[in-house]
């Protein structure tokens, strides 16, 4: 894979055409979230550790993401706090709530500052117990 991006960059200069590239930047959620889950049963409960990197669509939203970092992540402990246990155990149950993460930040960010500004969720630490 990364040789084949090679050669299509050396392609593209060799013929004159330069490719945009985007530049994306990342931000951490600081610290880890540390949350709870609805348990198995209605007597027990679960926690989850996550540590969460935002891929921004540019490197100039760092300074906005850091300013609405706290909205994020209220928005972020909500949606762990929501799951039932199978969802935050199961590998497609993680997928999923990346994505209701994402589907989330992106419409919190659009709503306040005009943009999505999120380009991708990233779990960099998963821990559930």
């Amino acid at each position: 894979m990364t040789i084949l991006l090679a050669l299509l960059s050396y392609h593209n200069v060799v013929n004159g055409q330069e490719v945009p590239r985007k530049s994306y930047a990342y931000f951490s959620l600081e610290p880890e979230i540390v949350t709870n889950y609805l348990g198995s049963s209605a007597k027990k409960i679960g926690f989850v550790r996550v540590s969460i990197e935002l891929m921004l669509e540019n490197p100039d939203l760092l300074e906005v993401a850091e300013h609405h970092s706290p909205l994020m992540r209220a928005a972020t402990i909500e949606v762990f706090g929501s799951q039932r246990a199978e969802e935050v155990r199961s590998l497609s149950g993680r997928e999923n709530i990346r994505n209701i993460c994402l589907k989330k930040l992106q419409k919190l960010m659009l709503r306040e500052t005009g943009s999505k500004i999120i380009k991708d969720v990233i779990f960099t630490k998963y821990l559930y117990f």
